[in-house]
């Protein structure tokens, strides 16, 4: 078996060192930081078996002028950030359009419809029981025309990937979840989605189990990651390591290790934040506001605020107005209560401009190997994918058909 070296200890590269691992591998896991304390932990904490569309780009004349104008809540932008993404978040907009979009959502949804069974034996054997709720979220809607619109979109879904869904009406929500303050129009409940209420923690879980059956975990610089002899090598604290094998997992951090090595891939990244509320009133279960593009959560830490895409270069200073605004939003609906944090937490998302991530061999490169580019849902997606990798570097046959996610698709 074969000495690989996993970049990244996100949920995407600590799943796939875990079943690097259970093949017989020796692996490590190498991350500056621990486990889930990067973008894994500061995500929604949703398990989105019912995302089996990615997000497109938003169309609606009166959207982009607020955008522009940066008065929309769902998107926020520095213009610093426009030579460089432009030319991705174009062909991401393009993507997003008919007849570009059909495939590319078909490709997406075969990823999502197996995440919450590649989840499942993970969390029994990482004992995360506790940390899971099987109940799931719901999009609430404080306009009848936006929930008339939505629930048409959530039927054809329903009927055509197999999902359950219940429409409820604002009068019928309000007796199930009186702890919400006013009235809205209705909500969509997607019960097959499940809520991790420390997803950093089932992450860390995660890595346990990738300890406990013989790998290594590592803190180490993936910007040091170079081609040495017939493999790969990484500079950690405990000296410099090789692998026959290196599996770039960095998330919103690949692309500039990629650039390193001469590829130039269509990547860009959002940011996003959230912050903790010590509300009196706990939530039954996520609600997420669509008039308002922000999600309510409960946590272990409290209840959880995430907001809706920053365009911003990954490590320009926060400019946190998306949050503020969606606390003001939050409060019409719940009792938050006061912030947990002095200041919210900022991450980043790593996304390409066809919606898919990145899964497979590097076109020029033997023995390098990526896996990122999951945009949302690197922690829906990351056992899904992981297992994937694993098999391919195993030489098995992947029990998902790769193709539609190779890097030659880029040219």
């Amino acid at each position: 078996m074969s000495q690989i070296l996993v970049l990244g200890a996100g949920m995407v590269g600590t799943s796939t060192a875990l079943h690097l691992v259970r093949r017989g591998h020796e692996v490590i896991l190498i991350d500056r930081r621990a486990p889930g304390h990067e973008t894994s932990y500061g995500n929604a904490g949703m398990i989105q078996r019912e995302a089996m569309e990615p997000y497109p780009f938003p169309e609606g004349l009166g959207f982009m002028l607020r955008a522009a104008f940066k008065a929309e809540n769902a998107v926020n932008y520095h213009p610093s950030v426009l030579p460089s993404a432009a030319a991705a978040i174009c062909q991401y907009r393009r993507n997003s359009r008919p007849p570009h979009y059909a495939p590319l959502a078909e490709a997406y949804g075969k990823l999502i419809e197996h995440c919450t069974d590649e989840h499942a034996p993970l969390i029994a054997q990482a004992n995360a029981e506790e940390l899971i709720s099987r109940d799931g979220y719901y999009h609430l809607y404080r306009s009848r025309e936006t929930f008339r619109k939505e629930s048409e979109t959530a039927r054809r879904l329903a009927q055509e990937k197999g999902l359950k869904h219940h429409e409820i009406d604002g009068a019928t929500l309000a007796e199930t979840e009186p702890n919400l303050r006013r009235g809205v129009a209705g909500a969509i409940h997607w019960p097959d989605t499940w809520v991790v209420s420390n997803p950093g923690d089932l992450v860390t879980r995660y890595a346990r189990l990738f300890e406990e059956a013989g790998g290594r975990l590592l803190v180490g610089d993936a910007t040091t990651l170079k081609a040495e002899g017939a493999g790969w090598s990484v500079q950690t604290e405990d000296g410099r390591v090789q692998g026959e094998h290196a599996v770039v997992a960095l998330g919103p951090w690949s692309d500039a290790l990629l650039r390193s090595l001469g590829y130039r891939y269509p990547l860009f990244v959002k940011r996003g934040y959230h912050r903790h509320y010590r509300s009196p009133a706990p939530l039954s279960r996520p609600f997420m506001d669509s008039d308002r593009s922000y999600v309510v959560i409960p946590m272990q830490q409290g209840v959880r605020i995430t907001t809706g895409a920053e365009l911003a270069p990954i490590n320009a200073p926060s400019t946190p107005i998306q949050l503020y605004r969606s606390e003001r939003y939050a409060r019409e609906l719940f009792d938050l209560g006061e912030p947990v944090e002095t200041e919210p937490w900022r991450g980043a998302r790593p996304c390409t401009s066809d919606l898919l991530p990145v899964i497979g061999p590097a076109p020029r490169h033997q023995g390098l190997w990526f896996n990122f580019g999951h945009a949302h849902q690197g922690f829906t997606l990351g056992p899904v994918t992981g297992r994937m990798m694993a098999e391919m570097i195993s030489g098995e046959a992947p029990f998902i058909d790769p193709t539609p996610y190779r890097a030659e698709r880029f040219g």
